[in-house]
């Protein structure tokens, strides 16, 4: 049943193991959030890129607007060689 759970919760948010990290930081060193602020940051740079995927797939009409768990890998691949390629330019 908890596998269940996390499946669903890993489809739904793509940054759980960064939530996660953020969480664990926060209960290792007593919720002082400035000893966590690197797990913060990746933990906002995360939502910011999937929720540029999620705007991105909707304009182009791609449903799901959040790639399933097992195609994100590839998804954050080829959206770093585009924006690698942009920055370049």
């Amino acid at each position: 049943m908890h596998v269940a759970k996390n499946t669903e919760a890993q489809r739904n948010n793509p940054c759980l193991k960064e939530q996660e990290q953020s969480y664990y930081c926060l209960n290792k060193n007593g919720y002082d959030q400035e000893k966590c602020e690197l797990y913060f940051d990746n933990y906002n740079t995360c939502k910011k890129f999937w929720g540029k995927v999620a705007r991105d797939r909707k304009i182009k009409g791609i449903t799901p607007y959040l790639p399933d768990v097992a195609d994100r890998e590839q998804v954050k691949k080829e959206y770093l060689k585009h924006y690698l390629k942009v920055s370049q330019q």
